[in-house]
């Protein structure tokens, strides 16, 4: 058996703005508590600024880039315009995720929260389901897995990903999960049918205040589900009102050995074993 002596905070945007002034500090001090991380592309902007974090590192800090469907809606944004739009470039994404220390590509996926203010509702899905598709096909094509994003749009999400998982079956990696439902927010039924799929799904500190997912949570199998923070957002008790780091992803871990009533070294180990084994770490 693996014995392992880490945490693995298996999202974090540290290459966000957020974190601009003490970015370094934030990933030692982490490092020093013995947690590794993933940062996390929303646009090829903070991709590449996950790189850049990344190989300053010799261990311990990997990439993921992509292109968060809340920035991929261009013209379609309307007065949702104060977030970045930017049109997908298959070519620089795939550049950029040809580098060693990038592990993944994510986070990508499908929001439709975020598409009050926009005018052209429809159209504005349909640019996201096709950019999405897109970025599978990255994902496919290099052999990477994928870091799903999902609000309010589980139906239509669901139904890409079965599609492509037919179509591209021969693309995907044999006896691991291919991808992850970061943040995870679908239901019990929902989690077993991406389980089917050959995802995992990934908890953040939002399970720390809320009990939505307690019920799941006892049932999950081990191998199917991973630790983040989602950091600078979703800061778990009792910090929540602080600015979220991935030293603080113990805290998750710790709510799910309470619910699961499993010692918290297991936890450390199964999560950590599940991470390395997803970004072939």
């Amino acid at each position: 058996m693996v014995i392992c002596i880490m945490y693995i905070d298996t999202h974090a945007h540290i290459n966000f703005n957020a974190f601009r002034q003490d970015k370094d500090e934030v990933i030692r001090r982490s490092l020093d508590n013995d947690i590794w991380m993933i940062l996390v592309g929303a646009d090829i902007k903070t991709s590449r600024r996950a790189l850049e974090l990344a190989n300053k590192y010799e261990k311990g800090v990997y990439a993921a880039v992509g292109l968060h469907p809340i920035h991929a809606m261009g013209e379609e944004a309307g007065e949702e315009a104060e977030i970045s739009q930017e049109e997908f470039n298959y070519s620089e994404y795939e550049k950029v995720a040809k580098f060693e220390k990038v592990v993944a590509i994510g986070e990508i996926g499908l929001d439709y929260y975020h598409l009050g203010k926009v005018k052209d509702k429809a159209k504005a899905k349909i640019l996201q389901k096709n950019i999405f598709i897109k970025q599978l096909e990255l994902s496919g094509a290099l052999n990477l897995p994928v870091i799903i994003h999902c609000r309010e749009a589980h139906n239509d999400l669901m139904a890409i990903l079965k599609d492509f998982k037919k179509e591209y079956r021969h693309l995907l990696p044999k006896g691991r999960a291919w991808g992850v439902m970061h943040c995870y927010s679908g239901d019990e039924d929902m989690a077993w049918e991406y389980f089917s799929l050959g995802l995992n799904i990934s908890f953040t500190g939002l399970i720390t205040f809320s009990k939505q997912w307690d019920d799941l949570i006892r049932k999950l199998p081990n191998d199917k589900f991973m630790i983040e923070t989602d950091c600078p957002f979703m800061t778990p008790e009792p910090f929540r009102g602080q600015r979220n780091e991935s030293r603080l992803v113990v805290n998750v871990a710790k709510r799910i050995s309470e619910i699961k009533s499993i010692e918290l070294k297991k936890i450390e180990e199964i999560t950590t074993n599940n991470a390395k084994e997803f970004f072939r770490i």
